[in-house]
């Protein structure tokens, strides 16, 4: 029996959807949107360019009948974007999407969770690079320190977030000796942390093979101090490796992007700000999905537009990346989300 619902050209279906509402940020970490390139003159995308929420919320249920049942908001910081709840409620009761979640960097987090909670987002996911203040402060390009972000996932804890997991980008010589504080500070709180490889998404960060700290290497340096032992993924394609600590109810994620990619199970589609489909982190562009909502196409007609691109997909960006080297043209983090 032939699946109603589309494959790529590896027979990946869809069943992940990132969308970034906003390009905005109240940050500007140095892998993401590097402060000497968005500063006060950087000229964001002007609001009609933006989605609006009735669009996102059609586009989310014409996404849901091809069978994505998961939707990630992302940014830019999605807590900048105003009434970012109603888009969250909106989008909790569309049939057949079991999981909501959205990834922060926590700063506004106080102010929202209660009312995110109510909304019926699911679940959260942190960034929190470090919780040393200069290092902190270096790397999200502030000057304010972590307090707010770490102040806003007690608040999402007291609001009833469960598996809240802390996303921790890894950089060879800059954060990489906190490793050990990080996990000491959240193991014993039920948090998941989860230790990311330095990734070349886009092409302003800079990127260098030699400043990543592999999957193996963190690995160890947390297993100088825990007995952390390996456990089986929650589903089929989930990004980060899992380890269950010993002697503590909680586990770690390690996401090796570079170093051991994870492409040939990828379900994950990304809805830019403006409205393009993009099937890949690492891809240089997308189809326009707006101009087809503004534009009079039913959603019939935007399915088949999707189903196409999708059935076209053959991205392997992460698996080629040493064969065909770095390349210049990719889209920014900020835009689509990580």
């Amino acid at each position: 029996m032939t699946s109603k619902f589309p494959k790529d050209k590896y027979k990946r279906p869809i069943k992940d959807l990132r969308i970034s509402v906003t390009d905005r940020c109240n940050f500007r970490c140095n892998y993401c949107m590097p402060a000497e390139i968005f500063g006060e003159s950087y000229k964001f995308l002007p609001r009609p360019e933006l989605l609006s929420f009735e669009e996102i919320e059609r586009l989310a249920k014409i996404f849901a009948k091809l069978g994505v049942n998961k939707i990630r908001i992302t940014g830019g910081e999605p807590l900048v974007r105003r009434n970012i709840e109603s888009l969250i409620q909106a989008l909790s009761s569309i049939n057949g999407i079991d999981d909501l979640t959205m990834t922060t960097n926590g700063f506004l987090l106080s102010k929202h969770a209660r009312s995110l909670k109510n909304a019926g987002l699911n679940r959260l996911t942190v960034s929190l690079d470090s919780l040393d203040e200069k290092i902190f402060n270096e790397m999200s390009g502030v000057s304010h320190g972590p307090k707010k972000t770490i102040d806003g996932i007690t608040s999402a804890i007291r609001e009833g977030f469960e598996n809240i997991k802390v996303n921790v980008v890894v950089r060879k010589g800059v954060n990489d000796h906190t490793i050990l504080d990080t996990l000491d500070y959240f193991i014993d709180k039920n948090i998941i942390v989860r230790f990311i490889e330095f990734m070349d998404v886009g092409t302003k960060n800079k990127w260098q093979m030699d400043e990543v700290v592999t999957s193996q290497e963190i690995l160890d340096i947390v297993r100088s101090k825990y007995d952390a032992k390996p456990i089986s993924p929650n589903y089929k394609g989930e990004v980060a490796s899992r380890y269950k600590i010993h002697d503590y109810d909680n586990e770690i994620g390690i996401i090796s992007s570079v170093t051991n990619p994870f492409c040939g199970a990828c379900s994950r589609a990304r809805l830019s700000t403006d409205g393009k489909l993009i099937t890949c982190l690492f891809a240089s562009g997308g189809k326009d999905l707006r101009n087809l909502l503004r534009y009079g196409s039913s959603d019939s007609e935007i399915s088949a537009e999707i189903t196409k691109v999708w059935n076209l997909r053959e991205d392997r960006y992460s698996e080629l990346r040493s064969k065909s080297g770095d390349r210049k043209d990719k889209v920014e983090m900020y835009y689509i989300g990580g």
